[in-house]
């Protein structure tokens, strides 16, 4: 594969990894289904642990120990060989699996049109529409503050 081709993949991976991360575990399930999923392997069984999270004081400070954030994750290869992986905040070990799968699927020529249309898109849409809906909301509440000049000098 090329540079080109390499970096359009990566592309594909990183705006799959920002649709499903957002998703309901549900919603990817249900959009899963219709696909014939090819054969696979966990590599690494869906597990949670906790991940340190560092912060910074106005953002250019030094950096310091915030605290800890419980993250499920799995890994799993396809029968073709592409391998997936699937990070996620919280104790969700089924969705963190489905996350890894779908990142494997998406690597694949086989099922990676399928995954699009059938999982990314529609949950894209859902999430816009969703993320519309909170900007109009929020938008109606807004309060437009003005300072009146009086005509003296």
């Amino acid at each position: 594969m090329t540079v080109a081709g390499d970096n359009g993949k990566q592309a594909q991976r990183k705006a799959a990894m920002a649709v499903l991360a957002h998703a309901d575990a549900a919603e990817i399930a249900r959009r899963l289904d219709p696909i014939a999923l090819p054969p696979f392997e966990n590599l690494r069984e869906p597990e949670n642990g906790l991940v340190m999270l560092r912060g910074r004081i106005g953002g250019d400070g030094a950096p310091f120990n915030l605290g800890e954030a419980t993250v499920s994750r799995a890994a799993v290869r396809l029968a073709t060989g592409e391998v997936g992986f699937g990070y996620v905040l919280g104790r969700d070990r089924q969705k963190a699996q489905m996350i890894a799968l779908c990142d494997a699927l998406v690597q694949s020529n086989e099922f990676s049109q399928a995954v699009e249309e059938s999982v990314l898109t529609p949950l894209r849409t859902v999430l816009v529409a969703e993320r519309d809906r909170r900007a109009a909301e929020t938008a109606a509440t807004r309060v437009d503050f003005y300072t009146m000049v009086r005509g003296e000098g």
